[in-house]
């Protein structure tokens, strides 16, 4: 969503910097940020560890990272500059001093920079440490300034909706709700991204955009790597919490909201808390009708053998959290009535693949329903991962002497536009860096998302599956996830 509006001066200072999110993601995106000339001209990096470092080793260690996760290749030129801008200090979350040398380290940037500069606080920690930091971060009087000071808060946002409460509460006793940048990094996706100007800037598909022409909608993001080196935090968490309450209600959002005013952040945010609103709520005795859960044992993915969830490090034996969840919403609002859409997520699964597919109802009544052959269904496929297009399903004639239809595709190729596509989280800090909340969750957003999977939540948390594991992994999920489309007459697709 980001323009070239100029950028302030910026201190960027990232809590847990020597974490992997920061190696893989943070400063690759600010490094290509950088090339591309997207940075402010006056900006600091100030990576907080706890551990004793120099600047010059940490910035080899930076350096080693880029070379392996950055989108664009590094030149001495390019790290000779970019380097330049970073700091490493050392820092203790739960220790006021620390903060107050923070403060000091500040106040010599904005001296530098010759006024008070702005500041953006990146917390890649766990969710466990935000109330510590966000009360350190109000007592040391390190953002004052409502109009300069900003704050990203990674994902999960709490673990329920009274958490959620919990947890908006207390940032607002030290941030007003424009300066807290909830991230999602789906949001970022070009696809994602594409499809307010695919919706709102054709004319031949908004008006088919409702249950007059739409018959159902998917949202599929399965994933081929199982919990790997995150066993732990998993447990904790599950495909409920991890994919659906966040990523693919948010997903849903931009597909089923009304037409915005404008552009405008807080008009987009209003429209996606409206489609929250109207997700109808699955009452606790229906949870089982609507939602499915699964959990991966060994299976083959890619010809190799794997093991189960249970046999992963950091899972206990009798683990009941699931890696599979599935389930049918429905929007209780005159544009979507009686429309089904199915959402699912899975680790270990057959491929990696992220997808949303709109598919239209037939024909009430068509010229070839006497004939033999068969109509494909109207689908509309927006693909975000790996592949990154858009595709438009529909039957055309056959070449030849005879009137034999055939299934065709349109498609819109994001890399055969551009082949160097910038990640999601150089997206999304350059927004941030230019204080455009679009793509960032408020926080009624996220109070909402989690009231939509409540009853699903607690009915599994109560609720023991006694068939897990129930899906071998390299497949698409347990078998109870067809039969929830199939009720319908649909499949997924």
């Amino acid at each position: 969503m980001n323009d070239n509006k100029i950028l302030q001066p910026t201190t960027i200072i990232i809590f847990g910097a020597t974490g992997d999110l920061a190696k893989r993601k943070l400063f690759p995106a600010f490094y290509n940020l950088y090339i591309d000339g997207r940075m402010p001209k006056g900006f600091n990096i100030v990576a907080l560890g706890r551990s004793e470092n120099t600047d010059e080793h940490f910035k080899s260690y930076i350096k080693e990272n880029l070379e392996n996760f950055s989108r664009k290749k590094i030149t001495s030129q390019d790290w000779a500059g970019f380097q330049a801008h970073i700091t490493y200090f050392q820092h203790q979350l739960d220790q006021e001093s620390s903060y107050e040398k923070l403060q000091q380290k500040l106040n010599s940037l904005d001296e530098i920079y010759g006024m008070r500069g702005n500041r953006l606080f990146y917390l890649s920690i766990g969710p466990n440490f935000v109330a510590t930091i966000s009360n350190h971060i109000k007592n040391s009087s390190l953002a004052s300034d409502p109009q300069k000071d900003r704050i990203i808060i990674e994902k999960p946002f709490g673990h329920d909706k009274q958490s959620a409460i919990e947890l908006n509460g207390l940032l607002a006793e030290t941030f007003e709700e424009e300066q807290i940048y909830r991230i999602d990094h789906y949001l970022g996706k070009e696809t994602v991204q594409n499809i307010l100007a695919f919706r709102f800037g054709n004319s031949i598909f908004e008006p088919l955009w409702d249950y007059k022409y739409i018959e159902s909608v998917q949202i599929t993001v399965a994933e081929e790597v199982g919990v790997e080196t995150r066993g732990s935090f998993y447990e904790q968490t599950g495909a409920l919490r991890d994919m659906i309450q966040n990523h693919l209600l948010q997903i849903l959002c931009m597909i089923a909201m009304e037409p915005p005013v404008s552009l405008e952040a807080g008009e987009i945010r209003d429209r996606k808390v409206d489609v929250l609103k109207s997700i109808r709520r699955i009452s606790p005795d229906k949870v089982d009708h609507y939602a499915v859960r699964g959990q991966y044992g060994k299976g083959t993915v890619n010809g190799v053998e794997v093991k189960g969830y249970r046999q992963e490090e950091g899972i206990a034996p009798n683990s009941n959290t699931e890696t599979f969840a599935a389930v049918k919403f429905y929007l209780d609002n005159e544009r979507w009535q009686g429309v089904p859409f199915y959402v699912r997520t899975g680790k270990k699964m057959k491929e990696k693949h992220s997808y949303i597919t709109i598919q239209f109802k037939p024909l009430p009544h068509s010229t070839f329903s006497d004939s033999q052959q068969h109509l494909s269904a109207n689908r509309l496929i927006i693909n975000i991962q790996p592949l990154m297009d858009i595709r438009l399903q529909f039957m055309t004639k056959k070449p030849g002497l005879s009137l034999v239809l055939k299934p065709v595709e349109m498609i819109f190729d994001n890399f055969a536009c551009q082949e160097d596509t910038p990640e999601a989280y150089e997206t999304l800090l350059l927004d941030a860096l230019m204080g455009d909340l679009t793509l960032f969750m408020r926080s009624d957003q996220v109070e909402e998302a989690w009231d939509v999977v409540k009853t699903i939540q607690e009915a599994w948390e109560n609720n023991k599956d006694i068939f897990f594991p129930n899906y071998e992994a390299g497949t698409w999920g347990p078998k109870d996830s067809f039969t929830l489309v199939e009720r319908q007459g649909h499949t997924w697709v």
